[in-house]
């Protein structure tokens, strides 16, 4: 069709403004996120999650971004402020700061609805054709442009993301959407706990992906219809998508691989255990997330660290790393690394075996130490010959906290209360786990 042409595509990204839902807690991360937003997460060796939104806005064309903040914003705006302050506002591209700030009411963000509607003069004053609603916390690249270019064509007042999730995957977990041939959607259901089956794709449901596009006029129609609504929770998918169905043109725009037209990467970090499998991804022989992609880069902040270096050749005590991720500032010295990311600034000393592990920035780890299918958060220090992801029930003892498939996640104030009790020593590990 006409639309999709290269420059009509461009011109509509141009006329857009995204807003990126920024302000999650990510409570289902545990510890993970106790002083940090979940987009502000560390993600594959050098990335924070926000970055994936970002950069498929600037890629796509987006260059009017706002960045919407509530939970524990501090190392998000940090970030955003270090690396992505580098567009040109003379030419009207920008990343907008938007923390919550009651300007609308005397609450905070009640919902993404209500997030939105609290910014409402801002989206006036940007003067957008469409406003490009999106989730900042999921991981994978996708082209706007074409999602704006169908939700042109349809005539759609709002146009809905979705993508191909196993019935199991998105029962309890992701919004559902069911849509006739055309793409018109029939039903949408907030998390259900029996999605309806895709009819072309066995045990898959269509889910929502948390982007959506509005025109701008409708969508600041229904944040003040949604406003006034006291009965109303305030969210996108709990409150009016679902009221828009019956009344508004809601199409879905199925997402899907431009050149096998099959299912892209998409992942929702959300659970440690999810965390720790898209890190894990990324080491993979054939990784299904290309980050070395030169034509859609993700553009991050990264600190002026020297490149990663592995120190000692001996029989026993040879730095090395397989099939794994060292990021810069990093020092394998002595130490065996397979199937794991090491994050900015780890040190690895002598006699230590990481397998499987996601290690995230400045964290020291002693002699002696064997770590396997583990999360290691910012800062740690493990203590030498300690051993974690071998034995459950000696982590969970020992405070760490253990998730349903076996990662084991570990924080420095896990470790200071073993400290605290003494036992830091391999010789008290080991009794440790004989009493456990």
């Amino acid at each position: 069709m006409v639309m999709s042409s290269t420059r009509n595509v461009s011109q509509m990204t141009k006329n857009s403004l995204a807003l990126i839902l920024a302000g999650g807690q990510g409570s289902r991360l545990f510890e993970l996120t106790q002083g940090r937003a979940k987009p502000a997460l560390h993600f594959g060796g050098k990335f924070r999650v926000i970055d994936f939104p970002l950069s498929n806005c600037i890629n796509s064309g987006i260059r009017k971004i706002g960045v919407i903040t509530q939970y524990k914003a501090y190392s998000l705006i940090r970030h955003l402020s270090r690396g992505w302050s580098h567009l040109n506002r003379d030419l009207d591209e920008y990343v907008e700061l938007l923390p919550a700030s009651q300007q609308c009411s005397s609450s905070w963000y009640q919902g993404t609805a209500d997030a939105l509607y609290q910014n409402i003069e801002f989206i006036r004053s940007q003067c957008p054709q469409y406003v490009v609603v999106l989730g900042g916390d999921h991981i994978y690249k996708m082209d706007y442009g074409s999602m704006l270019a169908q939700h042109v064509e349809s005539g759609a007042e709002l146009t809905v993301s979705c993508i191909e999730v196993p019935l199991k995957e998105a029962a309890g977990s992701f919004g559902v959407v069911g849509a006739n041939n055309q793409g018109r959607i029939l039903c949408f259901k907030e998390k259900p706990d029996y999605p309806c089956m895709l009819r072309d794709t066995t045990g898959h449901t269509l889910a929502s992906m948390g982007n959506y596009v509005f025109n701008t006029d409708f969508l600041l129609e229904q944040l003040e219809k949604d406003a006034a609504n006291a009965d109303s929770s305030h969210d996108l998918g709990k409150d009016i998508i679902p009221a828009l169905i019956k009344t508004a043109k809601v199409f879905a725009y199925r997402y899907r691989d431009e050149n096998s037209n099959g299912v892209p990467y998409w992942r929702d970090v959300g659970t440690l255990d999810s965390f720790w499998q898209a890190n894990m991804d990324l080491v993979a022989l054939s990784p299904k997330l290309n980050i070395y992609d030169d034509g859609w880069p993700i553009w991050t902040y990264q600190k002026q660290s020297p490149p990663a270096k592995f120190v000692f050749n001996d029989d026993g005590r040879r730095g090395n790393a397989v099939n794994s991720m060292i990021s810069g500032g990093c020092i394998v010295s002595g130490a065996s690394i397979i199937d794991s990311l090491l994050f900015t600034d780890v040190r690895v000393n002598s006699y230590s075996d990481i397998s499987e592990s996601v290690v995230l920035p400045r964290v020291e780890i002693g002699r002696n130490v064997s770590i396997k299918r583990a999360i290691i958060d910012s800062d740690c220090k493990i203590p030498p010959g300690m051993q974690i992801g071998f034995d459950p029930r000696y982590d969970q003892q020992r405070g760490f906290r253990v998730t349903e498939n076996g990662v084991v996640l570990v924080t420095q104030s896990m470790l200071n209360r073993l400290k605290k009790l003494n036992i830091d020593s391999p010789c008290q590990h080991s009794l440790i786990r004989q009493s456990a």
